[in-house]
């Protein structure tokens, strides 16, 4: 197996011929993703899709969580920005208003998001313990999700005054109601249910999943690398003919006019009497 650790928060490793496995590594904060770890795990992202050699790509996370979601305590996250190269056409970074947030979100958020879920390559996401919120823009992205039979995942920006996370994949990911569910309660969906109604393709238990996510790699590596390319694109863009596109930038902008409302009110992203009091001594609120 050859490894290459050289970033901060993301190892990017090949197991096998024609894997690769990405690792989200800092389960001090529960892989919580602030820009420099988004930027890392875009690069290795990118570096595996680049490989001719690479068949499929996993991505996996140490630690207790898969993700915790977005580090909402980021400091400077302008200066973290421009300390990696932006990867779209976007602009207005340094604009005053709403439009700074936005051109961030649509890059780092909804952007990479996109990017990682069209990448000509089958992707599989090995998911143990929880995954709010920003982790779920992680695993929703990839093609397979093998989940731990402790895996839970939730969204509960409806919680924190937002209409629901960047990349906006609820209905396709859960059906419409369970979606709404969700979304209105911010319960999560326990990994039984969510092998139920088709979010994830297995349930193992935790000392399974690394060799559970190997062996469905494997099968996959062994298909010819172009004909898994057109399945992909194929499959995909049966989810963009029911409209998921317009229906994500739809969603992608409410979520920018909440939090414009917040900002407008309360000077902050989020409503501030839905934030945990941890979340709220991060971002220097006071207490309600």
């Amino acid at each position: 197996m050859t490894r290459n650790s050289e970033a901060a928060y993301i190892i990017y490793e090949t197991p096998q011929e024609g894997i690769a496995r990405i690792v989200l590594n800092r389960p001090d904060t529960a892989n919580a993703q602030d820009t420099q770890f988004l930027y890392e795990l875009n690069a290795a992202f990118d570096r595996a899709a680049h490989d001719d050699d690479i068949r499929v790509i996993i991505l996996a996370a140490n630690g207790k969580h898969f993700s915790s979601g977005h580090d909402l305590g980021e400091q400077d996250w302008y200066e973290n920005m421009y300390n990696h190269q932006t990867v779209g056409p976007l602009c207005g970074f340094t604009c005053e208003g709403a439009e700074a947030q936005m051109s961030r979100e649509e890059e780092i958020y909804l952007g990479f998001s996109e990017r990682w879920r069209n990448i000509p390559k089958p992707t599989i996401a090995a998911v143990q313990g929880k995954c709010i919120a920003g982790g779920l823009m992680l695993a929703w992205p990839c093609d397979i999700i093998i989940a731990t039979d402790d895996a839970s995942f939730t969204d509960p920006t409806v919680s924190f005054g937002v209409s629901g996370i960047e990349h906006f994949t609820h209905f396709w990911e859960v059906g419409a109601r369970k979606a709404k569910e969700m979304l209105f309660t911010s319960d999560a969906i326990l990994a039984d249910d969510a092998l139920r109604l088709g979010m994830v393709n297995q349930v193992v238990s935790r000392e399974e999943l690394e060799e559970a996510t190997l062996v469905m790699a494997r099968k996959i590596a062994a298909k010819s690398r172009f004909a898994l390319k057109l399945t992909k694109k194929a499959i995909n863009a049966c989810q963009d003919a029911q409209g998921r596109e317009l229906a994500m930038d739809n969603a992608f902008h409410l979520h920018q006019l909440a939090h414009t409302h917040w900002l407008k009110l309360y000077d902050t992203l989020l409503d501030p009497s839905g934030l945990p009091e941890a979340t709220r001594k991060a971002l220097g609120l006071k207490p309600e």
